[in-house]
């Protein structure tokens, strides 16, 4: 049977640009390839790839000799030898052989460019001494490109904070907000409750700033290209700021009436843009304040008082 050929990828390295296409030039293909992969020899039968194929759900088998790649067994060769009768045979007379190959030390931009100019969606990936060391999918080009801009957003935010100016009695805490990515959106706000929670803020006073922090962080996930969201926790109130690159606001009388929202069905799909994110914030605000400018973005602002009045919702 196919047995699994661990593979070590070399040490990522080389040219730094500025996020998405800068990153796809920064990276290579050993930065996105699989290295852990099955691999057959010319003598097992297209049966025993099959059957590999089927329990591991992997569309293809590179073919090894040596540790040179000398062919390789999609799903379509399967098909091929199940149509002919050949199922039984060794792969080696009917493998494919003529193969588009990529080089592991090759920018993933030049690539990138190999998913225009043929009709595959893998490539098996040689080093400079020929050898075979992993197999390059759409998927992990996609996977690679966003853990890097994960990690670009990560070295931001750390920016941010160590670049924060704080004055006696005032605490700083500014977060990244990327546009869709429901997965973190929320993080934020909860990171503000445990921040008043542990300076004893009463809960009617962290409950109201949760609000307004998560509605303005779901707000620019929604809406924008993406923005940051800023708290000031001083020595009487809380100050929430949104900041975000765009689109902006056409008319901010009529965003901030319930239920008014431009929201996608898609967005509709998984519970937000309902229309009240706006009037929420305004509701639980002891001040509140929007700024926008159609194609330059959006300024919300929310300040809390730390000590409860009459008016306090």
């Amino acid at each position: 049977m196919p047995h699994r050929f661990p593979i070590l990828s070399e040490d990522s390295a080389d040219k730094v640009p500025s996020l998405t296409m800068e990153i796809i030039f920064r990276l290579k293909v050993k930065d996105a390839m699989m290295t852990s992969l099955w691999t057959a020899t010319k003598k097992h039968t297209f049966r025993e790839i099959q059957t590999v194929m089927r329990d591991n759900e992997i569309s293809g088998v590179p073919v090894l000799d040596d540790n040179r790649l000398v062919g390789i067994v999609s799903v379509s060769d399967i098909i091929n030898a199940l149509d002919s009768g050949h199922i039984e045979e060794p792969i080696e007379a009917y493998m494919s052989k003529q193969l588009i190959v990529l080089e592991d030390d090759m920018p993933l931009s030049f690539a990138v460019s190999y998913y225009n100019k043929y009709p595959y969606r893998r490539f098996p990936v040689i080093n400079k001494n020929k050898e075979f060391v992993g197999i390059l999918t759409t998927k992990d080009v996609l996977t690679a490109i966003l853990n890097e801009m994960n990690n670009e957003i990560n070295i931001l935010e750390n920016q941010l904070h160590h670049d924060k100016v704080e004055l006696p009695n005032q605490i700083i805490r500014e977060y990244i907000i990327k546009q869709f990515d429901f997965e973190k959106a929320g993080q934020a706000s909860f990171k503000l409750k445990k921040l008043l929670k542990e300076k004893e803020v009463s809960r009617k006073i962290i409950r109201r700033a949760s609000v307004a922090a998560y509605e303005m962080e779901i707000n620019v996930a929604i809406h924008s290209n993406g923005g940051k969201i800023t708290f000031v926790l001083e020595k009487d109130s809380i100050t929430i700021i949104t900041k975000d690159t765009g689109p902006g606001i056409a008319d901010v009388a009529q965003a901030i009436e319930e239920g008014y929202s431009t929201a996608n069905d898609w967005i509709r799909s998984l519970g937000f843009g309902a229309g009240m994110g706006i009037p929420n914030t305004k509701r639980v605000s002891d001040e509140f304040k929007i700024e926008s400018e159609p194609g330059k973005g959006t300024i919300v602002k929310s300040v809390i008082y730390l000590e409860e009045t009459d008016e306090s919702q």
